[in-house]
């Protein structure tokens, strides 16, 4: 996808579930870390806390507990309207949500205590501006090799043919030229096994894996193939490849 293609996919999948995949039934296997569990423990309760690419806010609405105030921020106008109603339902009072660009951070400067970006993109100087000194972010992002098997039987995919670990390499790079001094990276490539063949076809109308998936003719046939490939005694198999940045500045 380009930019506008993406951007376009980005606010319709908001508009329709803020990115909530709770529904989706499926198990995993070699998953060594919880994102946001990982937020939580990085963060003091006297804390100001900013989500980048909080989507429908499900994810900082769970740690709310963990800091002084939690600001969620998104691109979409259609995650935002979904995190606002995910707030309003919750009715708890610390968390707030804005529509933002990533690439510019409209807060003070030296303002935040902790920045989290799961899944989303982001901009390591902006980040770099609203960190307090000694503030600490921290990033997951999807690895290059991430549902290899689906791509592979496609003929196409997000990220296909690019060498594992080059978006993470790219984003150290960048961390480190924003003046963050302490960058550490983990990875980890689980298996997962999907249910049922409605949660795969949830998972690829809702995500990019795919581009453009079901527009193709073809697109249906290849995946009962890619099914009949991979289905096992656990579900349908595939792979999760995962990593992680933790930065202070």
């Amino acid at each position: 996808m380009n930019p506008a293609e993406y951007k376009e996919f980005y606010n319709r999948v908001g508009r329709i579930n803020g990115w909530d995949f709770s529904k989706m039934k499926y198990t995993s296997e070699g998953v060594e870390w919880d994102f946001y569990d990982k937020v939580r423990k990085a963060s003091n309760k006297s804390d100001l806390l900013l989500d980048i690419g909080t989507g429908g806010g499900e994810a900082v609405l769970s740690i709310a507990d963990s800091a002084l105030l939690l600001v969620g921020i998104d691109q979409s106008s259609g995650m935002i309207k979904t995190a606002l109603e995910n707030a309003a339902k919750s009715r708890i009072p610390n968390v707030r949500f804005l529509r933002m660009n990533a690439e510019k951070l409209e807060f003070p400067e030296n303002f935040f205590n902790v920045v989290s970006c799961r899944h989303s993109e982001f901009n390591a100087e902006e980040i770099s501006k609203v960190l307090v000194e000694g503030g600490l972010f921290l990033t997951q992002q999807v690895g290059e090799n991430d549902k290899a098997n689906l791509k592979a039987t496609f003929g196409r995919g997000q990220a296909l043919g690019i060498k594992s670990g080059t978006l993470k390499n790219k984003y150290v790079t960048e961390l480190y030229e924003a003046g963050f001094t302490d960058v550490q990276s983990f990875e980890y490539n689980a298996t997962e096994y999907y249910e049922t063949a409605e949660d795969f076809v949830f998972l690829l109308k809702h995500t990019p894996i795919i581009p453009d998936f079901g527009r193709k003719k073809s697109d249906l046939s290849t995946l009962q193939q890619f099914i009949r490939d991979n289905k096992t005694t656990q579900g349908i198999r595939t792979n999760s490849e995962r990593f992680m940045i933790i930065a202070r500045l």
